[in-house]
């Protein structure tokens, strides 16, 4: 008997729910067997499922709402685990802590004696003690902001889950101008990152993604002034969509780009010291924090003197690039700079690639929801660190990860080339283009 789509949507979201489930029972062991069996079951299984959306022109409303209710399910079982240890979200709580109390987070280093009295038990053992905040502005304000309602690590995740599920509506909204089918949301709705990285651990990176969706979608319905502040408060949330400026070339007017870089600028007065422009500990990181970086490391061989701009330069050409031809559709031209920067850069942790999500709608972008699968195994570093090991990914991890997003890639490449050169497929019509938002004289 043949299964119809929505029964093999149905199938696949039991199976999806059942293995986050299990793997939010397993956050205290993360990496270990059971972490990694769990997720990469979910994450094997969400390809599947993007193998379905991606395939089927609509599904019944009934689908797409179950498969909200179902994705709402996991988060709550991992909204309700305590984060790790050495999560990061520890020092979102600590920075959102001092400023509060009067203190410059770009200035006070947490392992400072007289810093002591200052702590929580929750800040106490926060990750890289040493140094002060790397998070731009705009996530400075976030964490005051939401630790003045509730100072605590819940409250945080709980407002990054808020955050998660207005991408959800945003997307749908998108998909709406878009004339695509409203089941296309499930492709972000069901990545396991999500579940894991957002109501988990708690990433501020949601937050950011919230704010270039948003942009996007302004973009879309000519809203230049919409488009340009709330692309200038994500980059104050995290600098990866500074990438994507030529997206904005001519799309919104000079006036509105001023207001997007005066609203940065009004962000940063709160931290100036001595009239400098703080930026805490963001060249420690840029110079000396590695993690899953093989093609950095090998820029890095080659060109030391400028490979940490490289990323920016990567994606910022990318970008550039994008704009001079025709994307398959619109996301692509958000989706592919950020990841070709990500790729290029000197540490790429799973919940980097949160930035991805909203805009991975296209038959073109396969290659980055395929990456946000096989980038699961990256997470047996942590466990490795518990029994000893030194705090770097495994060659055959590596080999994986990116073998699967080149392999991807190349494959999709050549499809692509020989149906151009079909001559049967010459009067064909895209696959769901979309009109790009027109420039402004």
């Amino acid at each position: 008997m043949r299964l119809t789509p929505s029964t093999r949507v149905y199938l696949l979201a039991v199976f999806l729910c059942a293995a986050l489930t299990v793997c939010s029972r397993t956050l205290d062991d993360r990496g270990g067997p059971r972490f990694i069996a769990s997720l990469a079951v979910a994450g094997i299984t969400y390809l599947f499922a993007v193998r379905e959306f991606f395939s089927a022109p609509a599904l019944p409303r009934r689908v797409v709402i179950m498969g909200l209710v179902v994705a709402a399910v996991w988060h709550v079982q991992f909204l309700r685990m305590p984060p790790g240890p050495d999560d990061d979200v520890h020092r979102y709580v600590w920075d959102g802590r001092i400023q509060r109390l009067g203190y410059n987070p770009y200035l006070v280093v947490p392992s400072d004696p007289g810093a002591r009295r200052l702590h929580t038990s929750e800040t106490r053992n926060l990750n890289n003690p040493d140094v002060p905040s790397p998070y731009p502005a705009g996530a400075q304000l976030f964490f005051r902001a939401v630790t003045a309602i509730h100072e605590s690590t819940s409250a945080l995740k709980l407002a990054f889950v808020f955050c998660d599920f207005a991408i959800v509506f945003v997307v749908l909204h998108i998909l709406r101008g878009e004339n695509r089918g409203a089941h296309l949301v499930l492709v972000y709705a069901w990545n396991p990152l999500l579940a894991f990285e957002v109501a988990g651990s708690g990433h501020v990176d949601i937050v950011g993604a919230l704010l270039l969706v948003i942009s996007f979608a302004a973009l879309l319905h000519r809203r230049g002034t919409i488009a340009a502040v709330t692309f200038g408060l994500a980059v104050a949330v995290k600098f990866l969509p500074l990438v994507l400026l030529p997206a904005y070339w001519k799309r919104v007017r000079l006036r509105d780009a001023v207001l997007a870089v005066s609203v940065i600028a009004l962000l940063y007065l709160p931290f100036i010291d001595h009239s400098r422009i703080p930026i805490g500990s963001l060249l420690t990181y840029v110079q000396t924090w590695r993690f899953n970086d093989p093609v950095f490391a090998r820029l890095e061989e080659l060109v030391p003197q400028i490979a940490a701009g490289l990323p920016v330069i990567v994606g910022f050409v990318t970008a550039t690039w994008l704009t001079r031809t025709d994307p398959q559709s619109f996301s692509d031209l958000f989706a592919w700079p950020m990841a070709a920067s990500l790729l290029c850069a000197p540490a790429v942790y799973p919940w980097y690639l949160i930035w991805l999500l909203p805009f991975l709608r296209s038959a073109s972008t396969l290659p980055f929801v395929i990456w946000t699968v096989s980038i699961i195994p990256t997470y047996v570093v942590w466990h490795l660190r518990t029994l000893g090991r030194p705090w770097s990914v495994p060659g055959w991890i590596v080999l994986l990860e990116y073998g699967s997003v080149a392999t991807a890639g190349a494959v999709i490449a050549f499809l692509r080339a020989h149906k151009r050169s079909d001559p049967r497929n010459a009067t064909l019509n895209p696959e769901c283009r979309v009109s790009h938002p027109p420039h402004h004289r």
